[in-house]
């Protein structure tokens, strides 16, 4: 065999070996190693968290997942389909990670079939693809042994970011059915007021009645109501709501400091100024002058400032109520009632899908100086915002005086955060009890710091609870039903939640921009579509110019005869009837070519993806492939120079 022919089979037999060992390393990493993945991912977007992984190695029973979507939610809207893709991918992440414990079902659901009517059962969303009503579908339910239900209605990709947290609080949930317990200290009856339910009234939105709020709470919630002399906050309450908790004792106090050191996750309500108990009538009928609420000294030792005398005005979003000046009445902002739209924070999951929450009379929360606590803020006023004394709104407020002596300066001011860090008691021990007041005898022992860190939420505002504040309830067919036009209600029940989620939950953060688009791919196809764009349009402008001609031409009016008339097309000369059939090919050519147009646009953009998938799928081997063969070249040429 002549040396040329050998070199080729001897190329030939080298590529095939090296075919051949790429497709066995292939076959055996999927093998050995199928769970093991490399995430470069900026962000890192589909790496499970510590937390999430803690979740899923504590599972206990058995979960299962089933997502319901639609693939012409996809096909339609490309971001959709990408979504999916990822949620598709975490979902396989969590099943792979919890050692059988999560089963997986996928659906696409058709209209009018049995997996519809299955999404619909679980209460997810169904969304209009078209104008014919087709309803799609991209939604999680999941389910446990005891039949536990829970749901994701409607997976939005605005939320992206949140995608693991909201994975893994429903397998949380799913895992540890047993609703949280939650107690509740205050000041206000947000159970009711006991003297109107007794005679019969109070219902829920009438005066007297359940504050919506506390029955918001009791959806989701264990909620036991604590009381404010109370020494010792019961071990099973995971999450302690203290809203507008007055002249509390130093025994009530120290309760709620141990609370916090024990591990308990704690969130505080105070408020320079009380709108809702200010508008309560007393034993004898006149409301408390004393609206404010403070929890000192827990809040400026544990590194949170806060002046119970002062309130937070702000003009960006001040509600306008209604005054009366020399019997004028007139609509005026008042700057002291106020929506927080912009100033809601969007990287926290409990306020990330909140549109707007309104406040009343708030007060403000800064860091303290040195506190080595982080302070996250959930809640800011605007850039148009300044601190108004308290008596300014209390006694007799004029809303027309105080918007013309208004000065914005020094906002944004933080109205709600969360804070954590490893926080000191702000006692030496049990405080001392009043006179005639026994110990409580499950007092447990002393603890002087948090052993690891603590969970705070801080809110400068109680009236956030308040109804008139965020919901409307009307009556429907004898039963109240609620219209929220604020998220109020919505925003503490997920913060509430998110403290009842624990540390693992509390550890999930944001993943970041998911969406990594083809910059340049995209910017070819603006140019194509601005190329044939231009061209459609030269031919609409023709097309309306001919059919001005031909309507002209048919009136008569083209060459100067009456305008109208039953006879106008019958006094037509040739040479009109002729220019009139011209006019008529060159619309339907016109409409031809804008149909050629149309066409090549969209046959352009395909061919571009298939090119694009022929060079990644074909074109890229192929290359690796002849650069093999070139180094083989190059080395035999090297070893033959070297024989010679």
């Amino acid at each position: 065999m002549a040396a040329p022919a050998r070199r080729v089979w001897s190329s030939a037999l080298a590529v095939l070996a090296v075919a051949a060992i790429a497709i066995g390393v292939n076959l055996f990493v999927d093998s050995r190693f199928a769970n093991v993945q490399l995430d470069l991912t900026e962000g890192r977007i589909y790496s499970l968290s510590p937390g999430t992984r803690e979740i899923l190695a504590g599972l206990k029973q058995p979960i299962t997942l089933r997502l319901y979507y639609s693939r012409a939610l996809g096909a339609r809207l490309s971001l959709y389909g990408e979504y999916a893709d990822r949620v598709e991918a975490m979902l396989r992440e969590y099943a792979a990670r919890a050692h059988g414990m999560i089963r997986l079902d996928f659906y696409d659901p058709q209209p009018f079939s049995r997996v519809e009517d299955q999404a619909l059962g679980y209460g997810l969303t169904g969304v209009p693809l078209d104008q014919q009503g087709t309803k799609v579908y991209f939604g999680l339910a999941g389910t446990n042994l005891i039949d536990t239900q829970k749901t994701i209605p409607f997976l939005d990709p605005t939320r992206a970011p949140f995608l693991q947290y909201d994975l893994s609080r429903l397998v949380s949930e799913l895992a540890n059915p047993k609703p949280p317990v939650i107690g509740v200290m205050s000041s206000l009856p947000l159970s009711g007021d006991p003297r109107l339910m007794a005679e019969g009234g109070g219902q829920p939105g009438q005066p007297g009645g359940p504050w919506m709020a506390m029955l918001e709470l009791q959806k989701d919630f264990d909620v036991e109501q604590v009381p404010l002399d109370t020494q010792v906050i019961d071990p099973k309450i995971q999450v302690l709501l203290v809203a507008q908790a007055q002249n509390l004792s130093e025994p009530a106090l120290y309760a709620i400091d141990q609370f916090v050191m024990r591990g308990g996750r704690l969130m505080v309500m105070v408020d320079p100024y009380s709108e809702a108990e200010a508008g309560i009538p007393g034993p004898q009928g006149i409301p408390s002058l004393d609206n404010s609420s403070t929890l000192e000294p827990l809040l400026a030792d544990w590194g949170i400032a806060y002046d119970p005398n002062r309130v937070v005005g702000d003009l960006t979003g001040a509600i306008e109520v209604q005054t009366s000046e020399q019997d004028d009445v007139a609509a005026v902002p008042y700057v002291a009632w106020f929506n927080i739209r912009n100033g809601l924070s969007h990287a926290d999951p409990a306020t990330a899908d909140l549109t707007q929450v309104t406040v009343a009379s708030p007060g403000f929360i800064t860091k303290k100086m040195g506190a080595d606590v982080r302070f996250t803020p959930l809640l800011e006023s605007s850039p148009q915002s300044e601190v108004l004394p308290v008596k300014e709104v209390s006694l007799d407020p004029n809303p027309a005086k105080l918007l013309a002596s208004f000065k914005p300066a020094g906002g944004p001011r933080v109205i709600a955060a969360r804070v954590r860090g490893i926080l000191h008691s702000a006692f030496t021990g049990p405080p001392p009890l009043p006179s005639g007041t026994k110990r409580a005898a499950n007092l447990p022992p002393y603890i002087a710091v948090t052993k690891k860190p603590a969970d705070l939420v801080v809110v400068a505002d109680s009236d956030i609870l308040a109804d008139r504040f965020w919901v409307q309830v009307q009556n429907f067919f004898g039963q109240p039903e609620a219209i929220p036009f604020s998220d109020n209600g919505a925003l503490v029940s997920n913060l509430i939640g998110s403290l009842a989620g624990g540390d693992l939950l509390l550890s999930l953060r944001g993943s970041g921009v998911v969406s990594r688009p083809f910059t340049l791919i995209q910017a070819m196809q603006a140019n194509a579509q601005e190329r044939f764009r231009r061209t459609e349009l030269g031919l609409q402008a023709k097309l309306r110019q001919t059919e001005e001609k031909l309507s002209a031409l048919r009136s008569g009016t083209a060459s100067g005869g009456a305008k109208g008339g039953p006879s106008s097309e019958a006094l037509l000369t040739p040479a009109q009837s002729q220019a009139i059939a011209a006019a008529e090919q060159e619309i339907v050519q016109t409409r031809e070519q804008l149909r050629r147009v149309e066409f090549d646009l969209d046959r352009n953009i395909s061919r571009l993806e298939t090119e694009l998938r022929i060079f990644c799928v074909v074109l890229v081997p192929v290359l690796l492939v002849l650069i093999a063969i070139g180094l083989g070249l190059v080395r035999r040429s090297r070893r033959r120079h070297a024989r010679a």
